[in-house]
């Protein structure tokens, strides 16, 4: 099954861990059952990635863990 989204309507937001200037600015969309769509705010015409909520969970809980990468 190929399933095609729509974000034409999707309501972005910074990420609170952006530097406030015009530099380093995640967007995100909230409110997508399973899915997590991200992009860069300078450029909102480019690409999105999607991701999957789990996946995305486990990456915000590595960002916020402040012991060392482990591989």
């Amino acid at each position: 099954m190929n399933r095609t989204l729509d974000l034409g309507t999707v309501v972005w937001r910074k990420s609170s861990y952006s530097d406030g200037g015009q530099t380093n600015c995640l967007e995100v969309a909230d409110n997508h059952p399973g899915i997590v769509p991200v992009r860069d705010s300078k450029q909102s015409d480019g690409p999105i990635l999607v991701f999957g909520a789990s996946p995305w969970t486990s990456f915000l809980a590595g960002v916020k863990d402040e012991s060392p990468t482990r591989v």
